[in-house]
């Protein structure tokens, strides 16, 4: 075995493990990402499941200068569910041209308020979007705005009316 040979190899091998260390420590993060954006666990799992066989695929693309491997993961999943949720608009207009369409009630955020769960769930998808990123995934401004494609300035206040509009709801429902 030649040199140049056993080097490919341990570079490989080395960016699987940087991509298996990557995955585990942001599979959960993905999954919560998923979820906020389909509003359906089992959606989740299985966009959850794409995102990362894409990333494996992309893993030689990625970065670590643009941005944290959890950013890039987010993106990857927020492309990933993008073309999903595309898809299903189209499949679900092809549907109800043949039947009218069911309305399914879906619980998909454990651990929060039925209150709280109907005010996330009539929020705008941008608006659970960024509560998504910046609060539970914990996102620095930047990150999150370079992934929706907008600017800091516009996650923030995005940000701020989503969660007013959250209070807001709550604090009606409470009176």
């Amino acid at each position: 075995m030649n040199a140049t040979t056993w080097a490919d190899r341990s570079t490989a091998g080395a960016e699987r493990e940087t991509f298996a260390a990557a995955a585990e420590a942001h599979l959960d993060d993905v999954y919560a990402y998923l979820l906020y954006l389909t509003g359906d666990p089992t959606v989740a799992e299985d966009l959850t499941g794409e995102t990362f066989e894409t990333a494996l695929r992309r893993w030689r693309r990625y970065d670590p200068r643009r941005g944290s491997a959890k950013t890039w993961l987010c993106q990857v999943a927020r492309s990933t569910a993008l073309d999903h949720l595309r898809s299903e608009k189209r499949r679900r207009r092809r549907e109800e041209a043949f039947a009218p369409a069911e309305r399914q009630e879906q619980s998909f955020v454990s651990g929060l308020s039925p209150e709280l769960e109907q005010a996330v769930l009539r929020l705008s998808a941008a608006e659970r979007e960024v509560i998504a990123l910046r609060v539970i995934l914990d996102l620095d401004g930047d990150s999150a705005a370079r992934l929706l494609g907008i600017s800091p300035t516009a996650c923030s206040t995005r940000l701020s009316r989503a969660l007013k509009k959250l209070e807001e709801m709550v604090s009606d429902v409470e009176l």
